[in-house]
């Protein structure tokens, strides 16, 4: 049976309440929690992306639980700057913080101005990065000449006796077949069973080893009137086929583009439901697959009912 974790959403959430929200989550029996790290949100009506770092130090302090973040570095972050981040975090709190390296998105990458570059490239750079940031995890003076990085007489000085796992999150098999290369484990989100089966396949055909986990996107309410409000309102905009989600730049462009998505194109990408046995069941698809984490994000703005569902039903059902 897989560990139950806390998706904590930057983009809807501000950062102060989200803080109070994970601290309510590990008192509601969550295993571990997980981060976004957006400089945008997904849509102008979730209106909110506090500074993942650090909101992360406070959380880690607040709390006894394991935490980790998705991040991109190469073009927002370099990734010497992600190298001393995690190591601080890491040495802080020994055992406790992962990171999950990836290409990025527009939204939160053309910030910088530069421009951006094909998924090809980002995955050329990503690999860079994963190397910059491993060798100055094991303390070396590096300098590093890349085709899309450049490390200059770089070290770090405040390092943890253990190097946090960095992990690989993937959308396709294709690119879960690269992060077996060089990653610790694997992280992936909901579709389809069998789209995610080939996800997992990929990344153990191809040598990978380490944990898999799953963030899986729910919205429970009391009716399926509201659980369907919920996700039209706060998730219409995710489940957008590629290079849609990677590529477009503004919340706002996100806007126009999702105003027409239908109920069940959402429900492609969120599990609505009225019934904590359906959503279980659900879960238990997932479970067979060989996940060994499974981070629970609830894609309302308002997380108080969803843990106080999670602490007398869900998971406890969950567990049983």
């Amino acid at each position: 049976m897989p560990l139950y974790g806390f998706h904590a959403s930057h983009e809807q959430i501000a950062p102060s309440r989200l803080l109070r929200d994970v601290q309510q989550a590990e008192r509601a029996g969550f295993d571990m929690a997980m981060c976004s790290d957006h400089f945008a949100p997904w849509s102008t009506r979730q209106g909110h992306s506090g500074f993942a770092w650090s909101w992360l130090g406070a959380a880690l302090a607040t709390t006894n639980l394991r935490l980790g973040t998705v991040n991109a570095p190469g073009q927002r972050y370099h990734p010497a700057i992600i190298a001393q981040a995690s190591a601080t975090l890491a040495e802080m709190f020994p055992g406790r913080f992962w990171v999950a390296l990836g290409t990025g998105q527009n939204m939160n990458e053309h910030i910088t101005g530069d421009k951006w570059i094909g998924k090809d490239l980002r995955q050329e750079r990503l690999e860079e990065c994963v190397e910059v940031i491993r060798r100055l995890h094991a303390g070396e003076d590096l300098t590093y000449r890349g085709a899309h990085v450049t490390t200059e007489r770089a070290r770090i000085y405040s390092l943890p006796q253990t190097p946090p796992p960095l992990i690989g999150p993937a959308l396709s098999p294709a690119t879960a077949a690269r992060a077996a290369t060089w990653a610790d484990g694997l992280v992936t989100i909901n579709s389809d069973v069998e789209s995610v089966r080939e996800i997992v396949a990929a990344y153990r055909d191809n040598g990978g080893t380490g944990t898999l986990a799953l963030q899986v996107h729910v919205s429970i309410a009391p009716t399926l009137a509201e659980a369907r409000d919920i996700a039209r309102d706060q998730w219409r905009n995710h489940p957008f086929p590629e290079p849609i989600g990677h590529d477009t730049a503004t919340p706002e462009d996100f806007d126009a583009i999702g105003q027409f998505v239908p109920d069940e194109e959402v429900a492609r990408s969120v599990v609505v439901t009225d019934s904590v046995a359906d959503l279980v069941e659900q879960l238990r698809e997932y479970e067979e697959l060989g996940f060994d984490e499974v981070y629970l994000h609830h894609v309302s703005q308002d997380q108080a009912p969803f843990l106080a569902l999670a602490e007398h039903e869900l998971l406890p059902a969950l567990r049983s």
